[in-house]
C-alpha cells in the first residue's frame, strides 16, 4: 500500500523538472539531461524506459520513429509525451484515407488585400510532427512526407521552403485494422531511423498508470526539461563520438549479412549504415563516452534493421520473422574484440588490432 500511495502522489505532483537552456559543459552533463528527459517523459510511459531511451536515440540522431503497436499501449501518449518534453513546436495530423498532400504540406492562397497567392504552411511546418495511424493516409499523401522526413524541405509550385531546426516525425499506425489502410512503401519505411513497439504493460505498471491518472490525466502536468536549442547542442555533442575504422567496419558487415542472408530477399540499405552509426552514437553520448563500442552498435541493429528487410516467399511459407532472421544476422556476424579508448584496438595487443581491423 505504501508504494501505492507514494506513485499515487508522483503521478499528481505537477513536474518541476530543470530547463537545460544552459550549455552542456561536460560528457556527465549530456548523460545527466538525457536521463532527466527519460524520467520527465517516465511520469507518464510507466514501465518502458528502454523504448523511451530508444526514442530519444533516434530524435538526437536527427532521425524519425515508427511506432506499430495495437491500440491503447501508449503510441500517441509517449508521441505527445516527447512533445510535452521538448519545449518546441509541434502539430498532430490525423490520417485518413482522404487527407491531401497539401493537408499536409501547406498550399499557396490568395491574399485579398495584394492580389498575389502567399504560401499558407501547413502542420509539417514544426519542430515535431506527430502522424497518428499514418497508414491510413494514402500512398500520395503518403510520399508528401517523404521530402520532408529526408531533406527536411518542403517543395510547393516549384518552391522549396526549409522546415524548422530540429525537425522529427513521430508516426504511429496500427497493425490489426487492415481495412482502409495503404502499406507504408518501402522508401518511407527506409526514411524512420527505428521501427518500435511498445506492447502491453507488467501488471505493477498498469497500476502504476492507473494511480498516475486518478484525478486528471498524467500528461496534462508534464512539463517541459528541454527547449530546441538545447536539442540541438544534444544532438552537436552526440555528432563529435568517435567511431573506429572496426567499429565502422562491423556495421558495414551487419547491413551486408542483411543483404546475403537466404531468408532476406531485399537487404538494409547503405543508408542503413549511417543510421546505425549516428545512432550507436548517441547512445555512447548517453553513457557519457566519447567513443562508440560494439555493445552499442549490437544493442541498436535490431530496431534499425528489421524493418527495412524484405523476406523472400520461401521465409515466409516457412513461418519466418523478420525479427528472427535479423536476430540470427545480429549473431551470426563476427564481433571485434580487442578494443581500447576511443573505439580503438588497443595498442598493447597487436593482434587484436589487426583482427579487430579486418573483422
Amino acid at each position: 500500500m505504501a508504494r501505492a500511495r507514494k506513485a499515487a502522489s508522483a503521478g499528481t505532483r505537477k513536474a518541476t523538472p530543470a530547463r537545460a537552456a544552459k550549455t552542456i559543459q561536460s560528457r556527465e552533463a549530456l548523460q545527466s539531461t538525457f536521463e532527466g528527459i527519460v524520467d520527465n517523459i517516465g511520469r507518464v510511459i510507466k514501465g518502458k524506459d528502454d523504448m523511451i531511451r530508444l526514442t530519444l536515440t533516434a530524435i538526437l540522431a536527427n532521425g524519425h520513429v515508427l511506432f506499430e503497436d495495437l491500440p491503447g499501449t501508449g503510441k500517441t501518449m509517449l508521441a505527445r509525451s516527447f512533445a510535452r518534453t521538448i519545449d518546441a513546436s509541434n502539430n498532430r495530423i490525423q490520417c485518413t484515407p482522404d487527407l491531401l498532400p497539401s493537408d499536409v504540406t501547406g498550399s499557396p492562397v490568395l491574399d485579398r488585400r495584394t492580389g498575389d497567392f502567399v504560401f499558407r504552411p501547413g502542420p509539417v511546418f514544426a519542430n515535431i510532427l506527430l502522424a497518428d495511424e499514418i497508414n491510413r493516409a494514402s500512398p500520395k499523401t503518403q510520399s508528401a512526407l517523404l521530402e520532408a522526413m529526408q531533406e527536411r524541405t518542403v517543395t510547393v509550385d516549384g518552391v522549396t521552403h526549409p522546415l524548422p531546426k530540429p525537425f522529427f516525425v513521430l508516426a504511429t499506425q496500427n497493425p490489426v485494422e487492415q481495412a482502409g489502410t495503404f502499406p507504408l512503401p518501402e522508401a518511407q519505411l527506409d526514411r524512420f531511423l527505428f521501427k518500435l513497439s511498445l506492447g502491453y504493460p507488467e501488471r505493477m505498471a498498469e497500476m502504476d498508470v492507473l494511480l498516475a491518472n486518478q484525478q486528471v490525466e498524467a500528461i496534462d502536468d508534464l512539463g517541459a526539461v528541454i527547449d530546441t536549442a538545447g536539442v540541438v547542442e544534444l544532438m552537436q555533442w552526440s555528432a563529435a563520438v568517435a567511431v573506429s575504422e572496426a567499429v565502422m567496419l562491423y556495421i558495414i558487415d551487419l547491413t551486408q549479412a542483411t543483404r546475403s542472408d537466404p531468408s532476406v530477399a531485399v537487404g538494409a540499405s547503405p543508408r542503413a549504415s549511417l543510421a546505425l552509426m549516428r545512432a550507436s552514437r548517441v547512445r555512447a553520448a548517453s553513457q557519457g563516452r566519447d567513443d562508440v563500442l560494439p555493445d552499442d552498435v549490437k544493442a541498436l541493429a535490431m530496431p534499425v534493421l528489421a524493418h527495412r528487410m524484405i523476406l523472400t516467399a520461401d521465409a515466409l511459407l516457412r513461418e519466418e520473422e523478420v525479427e528472427q532472421v535479423t536476430q540470427r544476422i545480429i549473431d551470426r556476424v563476427k564481433v571485434p574484440t580487442g578494443l581500447g579508448g576511443k573505439g580503438r584496438a588497443s595498442v598493447d595487443d597487436p593482434a587484436a588490432a589487426l583482427e579487430a581491423a579486418v573483422s
